[in-house]
């Protein structure tokens, strides 16, 4: 049965003039049941994250000015949010559904979050809207508790994911692939496994060449026994930050590419949402409904 996890407490309030679409959070499930793709008893609520849990990944200095209220003005600026005790809950839920969503694909193949794919986070400090990293944690978990043995990070958000490819810098058992923007935050990349960096106005065509070519070849070398894919929808033209030139149909067909060649190799793979920053917030939830789609298609609901 197809698991995804969603909470209300994902739609966390946030002042109106803030540019970060906190709205999609609630607005991708209702979508999803308003279309039929899914029905009420796909959804589930995640746990909350436990502070051991945390502690698998990110410093206890890290963490006790976080649920003391202490970072500095330039800490939190470089967040992107208006920290408070329920911003920090609802970060711990989302974090959590990522790992519960790999156990899930465990069971049935692939699992989604409405939410998560916080790869800016680092394990000391926060960056770019992320607080948690919340694949890292789950990929931390997974092989402390003898889940995986070796997983394989996708992440195909425009922006690089800094904090995974720190985090993960030593770590054997975890290869990360990034596949973003050259020229777009963040402008000091730390290595992962495999970066690939994309000329601004990269399209459909030569996007897609490039995964299709890329993927299978890690996913044979690699061998993972477990796959996160973070499905950032900030690779479409119409997006305001991402400076690539994907349409809605080559969103579709990369989410696609990615969900299918790890279904036919025995993969399982969880499912976060990643970045996505178009003007009109409806092309945003459109697209990031892509990926719940094909999954459908997979595995059925």
């Amino acid at each position: 049965m197809l698991k995804i996890a969603y909470s209300p407490l994902f739609c966390h309030r946030l002042p109106v003039s803030h540019r970060f679409p906190m709205a999609k959070y609630d607005l991708i499930p209702k979508k999803l049941l308003t279309d039929g793709i899914i029905t009420q008893d796909n959804l589930f609520h995640p746990k909350l994250l436990s502070e051991q849990e945390i502690l698998s990944t990110h410093t206890a200095d890290y963490w006790h000015k976080l649920k003391t209220g202490t970072l500095t003005d330039k800490e939190i600026r470089k967040i992107g949010l208006p920290m408070s005790a329920s911003l920090i809950k609802r970060e711990r839920y989302i974090t959590h559904a990522t790992y519960e969503c790999a156990l899930y694909a465990k069971e049935y193949g692939i699992s989604l979050s409405v939410s998560g794919g916080t790869h800016h986070g680092f394990a000391d400090h926060g960056e770019g809207f992320c607080v948690f990293n919340d694949v890292c944690v789950a990929s931390n978990l997974l092989l402390a508790r003898g889940q995986a043995k070796r997983i394989l990070s996708v992440d195909l958000d425009v922006h690089q994911g800094n904090g995974n490819a720190s985090i993960m810098a030593n770590n054997p058992a975890v290869f990360v692939f990034s596949m973003h923007g050259k020229k777009n935050y963040p402008f000091i990349k730390p290595s992962s496994d495999l970066d690939i960096e994309l000329d601004d106005g990269t399209g459909d065509e030569a996007y897609l060449m490039m995964l299709g070519e890329t993927l299978p070849k890690i996913i044979r070398e690699f061998d993972p026994d477990m796959l996160f894919y973070q499905a950032g929808v900030d690779v479409l033209a119409t997006d305001k930050l991402g400076k690539l030139s994907l349409s809605m149909a080559g969103c579709y067909e990369r989410d696609k590419l990615v969900l299918t060649t790890a279904h036919k190799a025995g993969i399982p793979v969880a499912v976060v949402m990643g970045g996505g920053y178009s003007p009109d917030i409806e092309t945003v939830v459109a697209a990031h409904c892509g990926v719940f789609g094909v999954t459908v298609g997979l595995v059925g609901n």
